[in-house]
């Protein structure tokens, strides 16, 4: 028996991803030369890979079995190639990274230049994602990695099968507008009389100030509801209201926000 990498990856994607559509829209191939391939794969094997179950495809016992050696066959060979590429002293690769506005604004592009001078072989394109939807991109196969944020007091949900690094630890700073307050350092607890600028629940941020503030004994009066931390700096500026802002964020402050 001999199997065709080419096949195996096909079963892969459509292990992960349900639909022969999507597992074809993936791979870059048409819908029908997918299904084709994976029937020639039944017959390399001599038995049934899969089933239908309307639009979706599930994995037969067999089908699931062979899903997880491709798995692990095709990082070999991504190993083996990178490994090969290494020895040539050039490394080459096209990978798609998940940011989000203030990794996009602040960290990206001098890291991808110091990337460009060390490893011009590495082309790297990058999709804007909320940061609460980037992991999923990366267990879907949507992206190969992306940044992620967590915060102490509200943290997220981890799947085991990810690998996570952590690159740097970030304050969060108030925003207030010019000539609010006169101190230099203030409390959280201190804004609790203020109107804020603010992320909605559903967001992992809005959410993990929202729970901050009530560990400080207020909840937050919320005149505005803005997904962009740019967009709330700006309305800061404009004096409508407070907000937090991480290190990386602040290089998206307007003049006029303290």
């Amino acid at each position: 028996m001999e199997l065709s990498l080419r096949r195996l990856r096909m079963l892969r994607e459509l292990h992960r991803r349900g639909t022969v559509t999507a597992a074809a829209l993936a791979l870059h191939y048409t819908t029908s030369a997918v299904s084709q391939q994976l029937t020639q794969l039944e017959r390399d094997v001599g038995t049934k890979l899969f089933e239908r179950r309307g639009r979706r495809v599930e994995l037969t016992e067999s089908g699931l079995l062979l899903a997880e050696h491709a798995e692990e066959i095709l990082r070999s060979v991504e190993r083996a190639t990178t490994a090969l590429e290494q020895t040539q002293n050039r490394v080459t690769a096209r990978l798609t990274i998940g940011v989000w506005a203030s990794v996009a604004a602040s960290l990206v592009p001098s890291a991808l230049t110091l990337l460009a001078a060390e490893h011009p072989g590495i082309e790297v394109r990058t999709k804007e994602l909320a940061p609460e939807d980037t992991a999923d991109a990366v267990r879907d196969g949507s992206l190969d990695f992306s940044f992620v944020i967590d915060y102490s007091g509200y943290p997220m949900q981890w799947d085991p099968e990810l690998t996570r690094v952590v690159i740097a630890v970030e304050r969060l700073h108030a925003a207030l507008p010019p000539g609010t307050v006169s101190a230099k350092t203030m409390a959280l607890a201190d804004l609790a009389e203020h109107p804020w600028v603010l992320a909605g629940p559903r967001s992992h941020f809005g959410r993990a100030v929202r729970l901050a503030c009530q560990r400080c004994g207020f909840e937050p009066r919320i005149n505005h509801e803005v997904g962009e931390q740019a967009t709330a700096l700006a309305m800061v500026a404009a004096g409508l209201g407070v907000t937090l802002v991480s290190d990386l964020g602040l290089t998206l402050s307007p003049p006029g926000v303290d």
